[in-house]
């Protein structure tokens, strides 16, 4: 089986957030299970500079306002076949992918995401010498017009199904009416039945609508997407689909995420060995000025700072927090409301609270290891990443059930406690007071080693890697085919 993933972002290339993640990782665990996996990128600097092998496939027409489109073939680090579209006039522009420096969207992303679209439906239909996919898979509103371009050809001489993914619906591409003339679709298109949204052009509609199968990143989002809480405008059309929707827990790259080998940690440790965690704690503490104390429980923070993730929940409790005896360590940029409240929350407790705003890779991996307790109080969580690299650094995470966190972290009851299966703490309303109900859970825990270290060595002990995300993708790809063709004739 061959398969395109389309997707605007790919670590270790580009990130902004789990999608590149998801994008470096699923294709290298398909192409381990037998699956010719591949990957189409816009070719933004970051992308064309870090590609191996490039060369040249071709040259495509003048679209969407870009002068010069040629077709590159490489690999991605990894070693994983990728495709990308170079298009200067489009893509060449330093920073954020999709917004300037002032964090403005584009005004011409439109255009660059049709682009995107367009380039995958041209390889669907054999641009590639000896390279024609039996998939398309798109990721999030970026690729969600490739289906929508495929519709729009002949549907009788289709011979390639389409999956779409939801990373994040939240995120939809949503554009004024009249850009329809310059994406080179029907003008039928532009219905409720189609990619019209409230008199807008909605990208990640058009993905949902034209789509032969749809994703999710977890079975709990896949069923909170089809209520009207979580759904985003969007509950009828999913609810309508949800024959076609499957929820796929995403995984984690156990090489790469791996405390016994981060070349990021000052000392390593496992499930079974975690002397080494302990010094981790140490050289955390030490290096963000915080005071040096073995025995308080330290709290941690990898995250965009925004209500969507629960920040404003840590930051309204980070007094109390802080005058129970806790440290904090938050890692991260977002809301300036928020990246101000918590540096001046560190201003006010050098020594119990270290804030840095920005994104650094190899402090995120040490937060990880050193902290005792990591937080992700998510209003919704489509997967989550964050808390299965806490698991495996054998950080606590503290969540609120929702998505993907309801189905990958098992809370700290005295019934889980008493037959060992929990992982984590987990809470139920978005509000501060019962935030702070678990982390006081947390601490009582804490000053119990004996329960701490087994709930910590069940928490490590967490296998979600990508073999079996792969499987079930496999699936997914079949029941595409048989419904493409099923509506074929």
């Amino acid at each position: 089986m061959k398969v395109l993933h389309v997707a605007a972002e790919c670590a270790p290339l580009l990130k902004t957030g789990g999608l590149a993640d998801v994008l470096a990782a699923l294709p290298a665990a398909q192409r381990q299970s037998g699956v010719d996996a591949r990957v189409l990128l816009p070719g933004f600097p970051d992308i064309l500079c870090g590609m191996l092998e490039l060369e040249p496939i071709g040259r495509l027409p003048k679209l969407f306002g870009a002068e010069t489109v040629q077709l590159w073939r490489g690999a991605l680090p990894n070693g994983v076949p990728a495709f990308v579209i170079e298009a200067p006039g489009l893509y060449d522009r330093p920073g954020n992918p999709y917004a300037d420096a002032q964090h403005h969207a584009y005004a011409d992303n439109h255009r660059r995401f049709a682009l995107l679209g367009w380039v995958a439906a041209e390889i669907a239909e054999g641009f590639i010498p000896h390279w024609q996919p039996d998939i398309v898979h798109g990721h999030d509103w970026h690729a969600g017009l490739a289906p929508a371009y495929l519709r729009a050809r002949a549907s009788e001489r289709r011979t390639t199904a389409t999956v779409f993914s939801v990373h994040n619906l939240a995120y939809q591409g949503l554009f004024a009416a009249s850009c329809l003339g310059e994406l080179a679709l029907p003008s039928s298109f532009f219905h409720m039945d189609g990619f019209e949204f409230h008199g807008a052009i909605s990208y990640i509609k058009a993905g949902l609508f034209y789509s032969d199968q749809l994703t999710t990143v977890s079975p709990s989002y896949a069923r909170e997407i089809q209520t009207p809480e979580f759904g985003c405008g969007l509950d009828g059309l999913l609810t309508a689909r949800r024959d076609a929707l499957t929820g796929i827990l995403n995984g984690v790259d156990e090489v790469l995420w791996n405390p016994a080998t981060d070349a990021a940690l000052d000392a390593h440790f496992d499930a079974q060995h975690v002397v080494g965690k302990a010094k981790c704690k140490h050289h955390l503490q030490a290096a963000l000025g915080l005071a040096l104390a073995p025995r308080v429980p330290l709290y941690g923070v990898v995250s965009r700072l925004t209500e969507q993730k629960g920040l404003n929940l840590v930051l309204e409790c980070a007094e109390e927090m802080v005058a129970r005896g806790l440290q904090l360590v938050v890692l991260g940029s977002g809301d300036a409301d928020l990246e101000s409240g918590f540096t001046h929350l560190a201003k006010t407790h050098p020594q119990a609270v270290a804030v840095r705003i920005g994104f650094d890779e190899a402090l995120s991996r040490q937060v990880f290891a050193g902290a005792d307790v990591l937080m992700i109080p998510s209003r919704f969580e489509p997967c989550g990443l964050t808390q299965l690299y806490a698991l495996r650094y054998g950080a606590l995470p503290l969540v609120r059930r929702t998505g993907g966190l309801a189905d990958t972290v098992v809370d700290a009851s005295l019934e889980n406690l008493a037959d060992d299966s929990a992982t984590g703490l987990v809470f139920e309303r978005f509000d501060a007071s019962d935030f702070m109900a678990a982390v006081r859970r947390a601490q009582v825990l804490y000053a119990r080693p004996v329960l701490w270290r087994a709930v910590r060595r069940r928490a490590m002990g967490q296998h979600f890697d990508w073999a079996h995300s792969a499987a079930c993708y496999r699936a997914c790809y079949a029941a595409a085919l048989k419904s493409m063709s099923a509506a074929r004739t």
